[in-house]
């Protein structure tokens, strides 16, 4: 790029350099055309043909381009896939300059700046900042309006943030911990943007409700990178709020994942997850908002009773509710529309859709009276001047608008005289011309005389040569000769020409003027309209809420502080709709006050699993406000909600599948509180037996005596179910099954006590393994059960016993050393009468007995003693 360039490659270049890590739309007539990398880039991405400009220089430059008037979709499909675009349009028009239009960057859309979302969903922009006690973050849906900020302390916090906000790009004016970086853009593919401090006295208004000088710095950091970005002004976004974590139900990004509330795990869309069982909303505003309570359920009861409360009125009001779900399916997205109509982009229909929704108020606030909803006493102080908006909008468009708003055809007859003038002369202009004509021909008694327009003579009187003689009139006006006829002008057509040309023009300019008075009123009612918005979203959730519980059958939990957990008849909500009411089998979860720990015992694919989730989304769909599955729901508050479900190698950092087990795992024990729910599925499967073994009872007995949290642990390790034996506040369930005809049949139903066995070769059978292995599977079996084993064992397991109590300090003792202390107090108390497996001891071969083998021999003997 040495050779010296052209004057509107000079300016590309000019702008380009303002946004280097963007693509630059640069606009020529009617084309946005890019240049250079950029171009070589876009053609790829967006599969434009790659031509050139200059193309028979030595030096060619790369371009692409496409219509101005389908750029969105164009924009819309590079910044989805992470990428920056900066739009130079042309802020002169040829009318205004003799020299070259000059051009400028108006708006650069970025992943995090995009306010033309997928109905219903948000699109957060953050900034991520280090503080005096960890970390800052803020953030804002420019669609929206929401600026949110809080304060958090750790990496792993900020991770789990932003995997909630499902944030698409982080501002950055300074430098964050490289750790930090590299996990945030692994996990959530973001990007970063940097930009520099922001001025906190420009945006005193939205700081009026934060206090400390480090958030109010980061917002003020996020709030200037979106005006410089969007190049117009903000008075759409509502003052900043801030809040804590844990001022809702908290659950890490793992949780979420695990317990599928927005996305399978396998697909990654929303269908079979908890969002798609409860998204009976008819708005876009209550899908948002829906989203927003899932990821963030309450913990103060007060607010979730206010909450059900209004779903029973709901659903004590059918025919009321019904008429209120009609008035929602008329309802647009009233969030995005008065964003747009603060920053300037809304265009005609969209005004149009505005209208039509308000329309609905009066309806909506006589519907809300008639059920006695506590809601309606915030609509009262503005509905009187919503209406007055509304009645302004009618009056002024028209019912079939334009999407554009430079082409005229918006605004009512009889709504400005002015314009009507305007239309009336585009609308007659055609009778006008077709009466001049006729008057002409009287006139000059020119039978063939036409009047015709064309874009280089405008209008003009035209005649035949032969009948040329006949114009002798001197107001005619010679324009051209033709080789067949001639064309001729007059004042009275000059006059009428200028006023047909000019009043389309004229028409187009005052129709604009209009729209935008128009706007700047909708604009000034944005607040109002922004309480509209949030009100229409909550009651659209709330009746779904009420659909949902009324058509499934759902009760409407109580809670207590008690720490009882009491579920009849409970039901896994997504399942369940899935396959039926029917032909879901339904389980209770009963824990009282002093039981901390279920161990959950039982073949593969019997149900641990789904009775694990099962529970978490009870204990969400209840702390959300809305009913839950099962005919009675008795619940204490919950803080947080741990799982570990499933298994899953993290790939990125290199982490096995036991290593994520044991980091969830980690997480869950050191942040859990009395109030929270831990959910471990298969703890410890991931590693050799006894070490697995050993963890698992070592996680078991650390909650209950340190966490003291409600925890359901399934497991395949069965020895550890006699610590229900050893801790009152641990109690053995399993899921039963049974055989029948060589066939294992899974009943889903939950017993009391452990499972007797695991059922593992049945399970590899229904799994169609080879037939020839699982013969040889219970062959391996059968001669493992038949072992036997040496006193030997004993002495390892009093040294084992002995090493455990001079290398350990804790109250608590393995399942091994108390079997190995019943054992040798039982040898030391009964000298004389000596148990039948003591022979058995004698002649077991210790070099031929496996670990397992000893542990298996031991568990039998332990049940035999107890039997006697």
């Amino acid at each position: 790029m040495s050779q010296k360039q052209t004057p509107m490659i000079q300016q590309y270049l000019a702008e380009k350099e303002k946004q280097p890590d963007a693509f630059l739309f640069f606009r020529v007539g009617d084309f946005y055309e890019m240049f250079f990398e950029d171009a070589k880039k876009a053609s790829q991405l967006l599969e434009l043909t790659l031509t050139a400009k200059n193309k028979n220089t030595d030096n060619p430059i790369p371009m692409c381009g496409v219509p101005h008037h389908s750029v969105q979709s164009y924009i819309d499909t590079l910044v989805d896939q992470g990428y920056k675009v900066a739009i130079c349009d042309q802020v002169e028009t040829p009318q205004d300059t003799k020299e070259m239009l000059k051009r400028e960057i108006v708006q650069v859309v970025t992943p995090g700046t995009k306010i033309d979302q997928e109905r219903g969903e948000n699109n957060y922009l953050t900034c991520i900042e280090t503080s005096s006690q960890g970390y800052v973050l803020s953030y804002v849906d420019l669609g929206t309006g929401e600026l949110q900020c809080t304060e958090l302390e750790t990496e792993e916090e900020v991770i789990n943030e932003c995997g909630q906000l499902q944030t698409k790009e982080v501002v950055r004016v300074h430098p964050l911990p490289t750790s930090l970086e590299e996990k945030l853009k692994e996990r959530f593919s973001l990007i970063f943007s940097d930009h520099e401090a922001g001025e906190i006295s420009r945006w005193s208004s939205l700081l009026e409700n934060i206090v400390r000088p480090e958030l109010r710095q980061c917002i003020a950091d996020l709030l200037g990178y979106v005006a410089d970005t969007q190049q117009c002004n903000l008075d759409h976004l509502q003052p900043a709020q801030y809040y804590q974590v844990d001022f809702y139900l908290q659950m890490d990004y793992y949780s979420k994942f695990n317990l599928e509330l927005k996305k399978t795990i396998r697909t990654g869309k929303a269908e079979g997850t908890l969002f798609w069982l409860l998204n009976e909303t008819k708005t876009a505003m209550g899908k948002r908002q829906l989203q927003r309570w899932i990821d963030r359920p309450l913990v103060k009861k007060a607010e979730i009773v206010a909450r059900q409360e209004q779903v029973q009125i709901l659903m004590d009001h059918y025919f009321e509710r019904q008429r209120l779900v009609e008035c929602f399916k008329g309802i647009y997205d009233l969030e995005r529309l008065v964003s747009k109509v603060a920053l300037g982009r809304v265009n005609a229909r969209e005004l149009g859709q505005l209208k039509q929704s308000l329309q609905y108020l009066p309806e909506i606030i006589d519907l809300l009276e008639e059920m006695e909803i506590p809601t309606v006493k915030h609509w009262k102080g503005y509905l009187p001047s919503l209406m007055e908006l509304t009645d302004e909008l009618e009056q002024a468009l028209v019912e079939d608008l334009p999407l554009s708003t430079q082409e005229g055809g918006m605004i009512r007859k009889g709504y400005d005289a002015t314009l009507d003038q305007y239309i009336e002369a585009t609308e007659n202009g055609v009778q006008w011309i077709l009466e001049l004509e006729a008057k002409e021909r009287e006139k000059t008694g020119v039978k063939n005389l036409r009047i015709k327009f064309n874009n280089n003579s405008g209008y003009y009187i035209e005649v035949s040569k032969a009948a040329a003689k006949q114009i002798t009139d001197e107001r005619y006006i010679k324009k051209q000769t033709l080789a067949n006829s001639e064309r001729f002008s007059t004042v009275e057509l000059k006059d009428l020409e200028k006023v047909l040309l000019e009043a389309k023009t004229k028409r187009i300019e005052r129709e604009y003027e209009l729209f935008v008075t128009l706007r700047e009123k909708v604009k000034a009612q944005g607040p109002w309209l922004q309480r509209v918005a949030e009100e229409i979203a909550t009651l659209d959730v709330l009746q779904s809420f009420a659909v949902l519980a009324e058509e499934r059958n759902y009760c409407r939990p109580t809670f207590n502080e008690e720490h009882e957990l009491k579920i009849i008849d409970g039901r896994h909500p997504v399942i369940e709709k899935v396959m039926g009411s029917n032909e879901y089998v339904p389980n209770d979860i009963v824990m009282d006050k002093n039981t901390y720990e279920l161990l959950i015992t039982g073949p593969n694919m019997s149900g641990k699993s789904t009775y694990m989730r099962q529970l978490a989304l009870t204990v969400i769909m209840a702390q959300m406000g809305s009913f839950v599955p099962a005919s009675q729901a008795k619940l204490p508050l919950f803080d947080q909600i741990f799982t570990r479900i499933g298994a899953s190698d993290d790939l990125y950092s290199g982490k096995s599948t036991f290593m994520v087990e044991m980091m969830e795992a980690s997480e869950a024990l050191r942040k859990a509180t009395p109030d929270s729910l831990l959910l471990f599925d298969e703890l410890g499967r991931g590693t050799a037996t006894f070490d697995g073994m050993a963890l698992a009872q070592a996680i078991i007995e650390y909650i209950q005596q340190r966490v003291k949290a409600k925890t359901l642990f399934s497991t395949h390790y069965h020895e550890l179910t006699v610590l229900a034996d050893q801790f009152s506040e641990i109690k053995n369930i399993h899921v039963s099954a049974k055989e029948e005809n060589g066939q294992l049949i899974f009943l889903h139903k939950m017993q009391p006590g452990a499972a007797s066995q695991s059922y593992g070769i049945e399970v590899a059978r229904l799994a169609q393994l080879p037939e020839e292995l699982l013969i040889r599977a219970e062959a391996i079996l059968q001669e493992l059960e038949s072992k036997e084993m040496t006193s030997t064992v004993v002495d390892t397991v009093q040294e084992t016993k002995q090493e455990n109590i001079d290398s350990s300090k804790e109250d608590t003792m393995s399942t091994v050393d108390m079997v190995a202390e019943e054992q040798l107090s039982l040898f030391q108390e009964e000298e004389e009468k000596v148990p039948d497996f003591c022979q058995e001891l004698e002649q077991l071969d210790l070099m031929q007995t496996t670990p397992l083998d000893a542990l298996l021999l031991l568990h039998r003997w332990q049940k035999e003693w107890r039997e006697r």
